[in-house]
């Protein structure tokens, strides 16, 4: 099975595929889905689910945005249209796992998998 970053680079390779159409409401409606269906599986939430849960703060953070919208509707404020804001969406996606909270997560990771 796919992990969630590799799933979404596929959507990102064909959107239509997965969403339907290109769209960041399609987008957070197929991911709702996913962590719906993982839950209700009863399987345990993956480093990268983790890790991802923080890119509502790092939105909110990085457009300055102190309300409660959701990461969607925060890009799709800030972007032309949907379309427009999934290319937007995967643009920052790329950002936050280059980021360097996300490298500093990645170091803990690997120290802890040395000892092993």
């Amino acid at each position: 099975m796919l992990d969630l970053y590799d799933l979404l680079r596929n959507i990102q390779k064909r959107p239509a595929m997965y969403l339907g159409q290109p769209s960041i409401s399609h987008l957070q409606a197929f991911l709702s889905g996913y962590f719906f269906s993982r839950h209700q599986l009863g399987t345990p939430e993956t480093e990268q689910e983790k890790d991802f849960a923080n890119f509502q703060t790092w939105i909110q953070e990085r457009f300055k945005v102190t309300s409660s919208q959701s990461w969607d509707k925060i890009i799709l404020f800030f972007s032309q249209d949907e379309h427009k804001a999934l290319e937007q969406f995967f643009q920052l996606f790329d950002e936050f796992t280059k980021s360097d909270r996300h490298d500093q997560t990645s170091v803990i990771l690997d120290n802890n998998h040395s000892h092993t």
